[in-house]
């Protein structure tokens, strides 16, 4: 359960205060000619080479474990669906007036005196957000990172996309997220397993591992702020449906959105850049799944002692005080078109996080090659394994080995098809973003040992799962899917 605001309970925080569309001039010669220096992620005057820090974003910032209600910053509010994209900037070097569709570009040249006209108030069409989180990694470099990931895949590659495979091509992207700030309390109760002994029991083929553990009722309720929480708020990229690669996008998060700056078109400048075109409203049910899964696997840091695992019967996170941003966040992008059969094509991409160089991608595989090897390992590791399960070889755990070779043609395919198109990458939201726990109130009681128990692990637990279908490796639940697309 999750309880949030009030929706009524919203306060419009204006973030770009003294902003005049038009001109952003160098401060030294009042040059229009703006624009970023990658090596250093300042703005820089192209007319005389002075380079100005850019202006911190502001507004929005506060101590978040004091965050009460709902903030939302003047970028981040609902797009006005009847306001057009097409905007009218007046030059104050000359008066002529100069039109901007921001659907193309949020800038442009005044016809007449030709300086540097760009947009820095912000419209209501979802255009111009309350930051910006400037490119810090260069092109060259990014090109470096695609190229290398994109050749530890060569051998299953398609043989057209090795032969079409070319970096030059790469776009600097500006994609559009929220990034949210969360002050809220959680409380957890359940039971929890502590292993007290780990032995065998039977003979010959019955022989069998046992566990013996003591149950515990457990409580816990602590205070959570999780900071920098970046979701996307282009609905396009959110469809990760079967036959779209947008988490290969999202795969390569965290960005460090605390360097973030105020909104300025002049980043913009040789980089393409894709509106927001959802609301708040829209976002709020997934920000507090992922916020719920973050406060589930912050508690594991108190749970050490379970190492059976711990069942949540209850699971209640009461939002205090939420903060939202709109942002644009960068990154390097290689696109490739794969043509089917089918007629339905599929745009494979291959990411980089333009201030990391963090890189995920989905290369498309030739399918009948890796089914040929997957069958020639199957036949291999059947032979072994019907030869492991008549005891032709000796040793502990010999059926589950039996078990995997009789499978290794499945798992072959599973682990190759996976690597290549990563179709489970994500961003662990859960473990890997900015959360701060405090005040934590401990609860553990014990209620009995339980003996001869079967399973490894607790029946039940669920402290380490997430709020939807994560990945991150190969299952064997996977492996039948897999192998049905293989056939496509």
């Amino acid at each position: 359960m999750i309880n949030g605001n009030d929706a009524s309970d919203v306060k419009v925080v204006q973030t770009n205060e003294g902003a005049k569309d038009g001109q952003n001039k160098c401060p030294k010669c009042g040059s229009t000619d703006i624009s970023l220096n990658v090596n250093t992620s300042m703005l820089r005057c192209n007319f005389c080479r002075f380079e100005f820090e850019p202006e911190r974003a502001v507004g929005l910032d506060t101590d978040l474990s004091q965050l009460q209600g709902k903030v939302v910053g003047s970028g981040a509010m609902n797009i006005q669906a009847d306001v057009s994209d097409v905007i009218t900037l007046k030059c104050t070097s000359c008066g002529a007036e100069v039109v901007i569709d921001t659907n193309e570009s949020m800038g442009a040249r005044c016809h007449w005196c030709r300086n540097t006209l760009s947009i820095a108030e912000q419209v209501p069409n979802g255009s111009v957000p309350d930051m910006v989180l400037p490119f810090s990694v260069k092109k060259d470099n990014a090109r470096t990172e695609i190229d290398k990931f994109v050749k530890k895949r060569q051998f299953f590659a398609l043989p057209q996309f090795k032969e079409e495979f070319c970096t030059e091509n790469i776009m600097g992207v500006y994609l559009p997220y929220m990034v949210v700030g969360i002050n809220s309390q959680a409380r957890f109760a359940g039971q929890g397993e502590r292993l007290v002994r780990r032995y065998t029991v039977g003979s010959g083929r019955n022989q069998r591992t046992v566990y013996d553990a003591d149950l515990f009722n457990v409580e816990r309720q602590f205070d959570l702020v999780i900071d920098g929480l970046t979701i996307t708020s282009s609905s396009d990229r959110m469809d990760n449906s079967d036959g779209r690669t947008n988490n290969i996008i999202n795969a390569i998060k965290p960005f460090d959105t605390e360097n973030c700056v105020k909104w300025d078109a002049n980043y913009l400048r040789g980089m393409a850049s894709e509106k927001r075109d959802t609301n708040v409203d829209d976002l709020v049910s997934s920000v507090e799944v992922k916020a719920k899964d973050i406060a589930r696997h912050t508690a594991n840091s108190t749970l050490k002692e379970y190492d059976r695992g711990v069942r949540w019967r209850r699971e209640d996170l009461s939002i205090k005080g939420q903060q939202w941003k709109a942002s644009y966040l960068p990154i390097w992008l290689y696109s490739y078109q794969q043509k089917k059969n089918n007629g339905q094509n599929l745009l494979h991409y291959v990411a980089v996080n333009a201030r990391n160089s963090k890189t995920m991608g989905s290369v498309p595989v030739n399918k009948p090659k890796l089914f040929l090897f997957s069958l020639i390992v199957q036949i291999i590791g059947t032979i072994l394994g019907f030869l492991m399960a008549f005891n032709i070889f000796a040793g502990h755990d010999e059926g589950l080995i039996a078990l995997a070779l009789l499978l290794s043609g499945f798992l072959y395919y599973a682990y190759y098809y996976n690597k290549y198109r990563n179709k489970k990458a994500r961003f662990k939201h859960e473990t890997d973003s900015n959360a701060t726990m405090n005040n934590v109130v401990r609860t553990d009681n014990f209620v009995k040992r339980l003996t001869r128990l079967r399973n490894a692990k607790m029946q039940g637990a669920n402290n380490t799962s997430v709020g939807f279908s994560s990945g991150g490796g190969t299952d064997l639940s996977d492996i039948a899917g897999q192998m049905k697309d293989m056939f496509k």
